[in-house]
């Protein structure tokens, strides 16, 4: 019996896709592996329940898709719009978005561990209940975000814009909180927050008292 064929056991990455506009395709339950799109527009796609690993979209487009119940790892949002887009129950392990931007979406019941999301922008974002585990958001613009309830735990906010964002009932231990103003924020927005003793002693100095 003849050796199966290498390449059909390994078959190799769809080609890689550039500056294409896609309109209210159905990608529903599509595994997205090795996928590649470069300044391309999605608009009121189906993304429900797409799953992969490894793709990677770059300086694309999205407006009105639905990320629902997605479960991706390992993928690439690097330098991407995003616009009316819905990430409910949605779970990102791993994955990069620097430098992309979420206007105006909805992430209800997201969870998001691990990866770099550096000098991302989410201005006024609703992101109460989220999960953010384990994430870089070096530099991210967080202002007038609402973070109450959320965890947000062993993630990099250094350099992070917060001011007025909202932590009430937060979870933040041991995430970097060096960019916390604690002189401007409103104390009801860190209302029942939860820190570590690490985090308080930093938060103290940073106020203006002695730690003995």
């Amino acid at each position: 019996m003849p050796a199966p064929d290498p390449a059909s056991l390994h078959p190799e990455d769809p080609a890689p896709v550039t500056g294409e506009t896609l309109r209210g395709d159905d990608w529903y339950g599509r595994d997205l592996t090795g996928l590649t799109y470069t300044a391309c527009d999605f608009y009121d796609t189906d993304w429900t329940e797409t799953t992969g690993s490894g793709a990677r979209f770059d300086r694309c487009t999205f407006s009105g898709v639905r990320f629902n119940v997605s479960h991706l790892t390992a993928t690439a949002f690097t330098h991407c719009e995003f616009r009316r887009c819905s990430f409910f129950d949605a779970r990102l392990d791993q994955c990069k978005a620097v430098g992309s931007t979420f206007d105006d979406c909805s992430f209800r019941l997201l969870k998001v561990t691990g990866g770099d999301w550096s000098f991302t922008s989410f201005p006024r974002a609703d992101l109460r209940k989220a999960v953010l585990d384990g994430v870089r958001m070096r530099e991210a613009d967080l202002r007038g975000a609402r973070l109450d309830e959320a965890e947000v735990t062993g993630t990099d906010l250094s350099g992070a814009l917060l001011a007025g964002v909202s932590l009430t009932g937060a979870d933040l231990r041991g995430s970097d909180l060096s960019a916390l103003d604690a002189h401007t924020l409103d104390r009801t927005a860190l209302a029942g927050a939860r820190i570590d003793p690490a985090q308080a002693v930093g938060i103290a100095v940073a106020i203006g008292f002695e730690v003995a």
